[in-house]
């Protein structure tokens, strides 16, 4: 298989990625891109053989921490998306099923960061301990008690919610 062919295959789970960094579909859908051209311009740097997947997240989390230091030294703000996406859709499965992920996706987001990313990594993404911990540069350890304390706080947040 071509090496863009992998990144294509893989773009479904970069997108969830994306996601739990931004908490904004916009600004997840061009952290997206920006990670796929980093990693098609630096594809020489990629090891055939190991892991595409942990090498494009450790790619987009860069891009992403890139983003964010940008925004804070331009002092931007961004104005939150208005609720009602879901505004004439008549499937009432559909919509119970936005509400939960809206309110998971609510909670996650009220996550520090830190937090948010080893669950995003390790209970959304599937990543085993060592490779979510590779992609974040921290021992294990570490990202062990991150997503300890993250798993915590998200069954206390969708507690209340409930």
């Amino acid at each position: 298989m071509r090496f863009e062919d992998d990144v294509l295959a893989l773009l479904p789970r970069l997108r969830r990625f994306a996601h739990a960094l931004a908490r904004s579909p916009s600004d997840a859908d061009d952290l997206c891109q920006t990670a796929v051209e980093r990693a098609l311009t630096a594809r020489a740097g990629w090891q055939p053989g190991t892991r595409l997947d942990s090498w494009m997240y450790r790619i987009m989390r860069n891009a992403w921490i890139d983003t964010a230091r940008a925004r804070s030294r331009a002092a931007q703000t961004f104005v939150a998306e208005e609720a009602g996406l879901m505004v004439g859709d008549a499937g009432d499965r559909a919509i119970e099923a936005a509400v939960e992920l809206d309110q998971v996706m609510r909670a996650m987001a009220r996550l520090p960061d830190e937090q948010r990313e080893a669950v995003a990594l390790v209970l959304v993404e599937g990543l085993a301990y060592k490779e979510a911990a590779a992609v974040l540069d921290i021992p294990m350890g570490t990202l062990t008690s991150r997503l300890v304390r993250g798993r915590e706080a998200l069954m206390r947040q969708l507690g209340e919610a409930a």
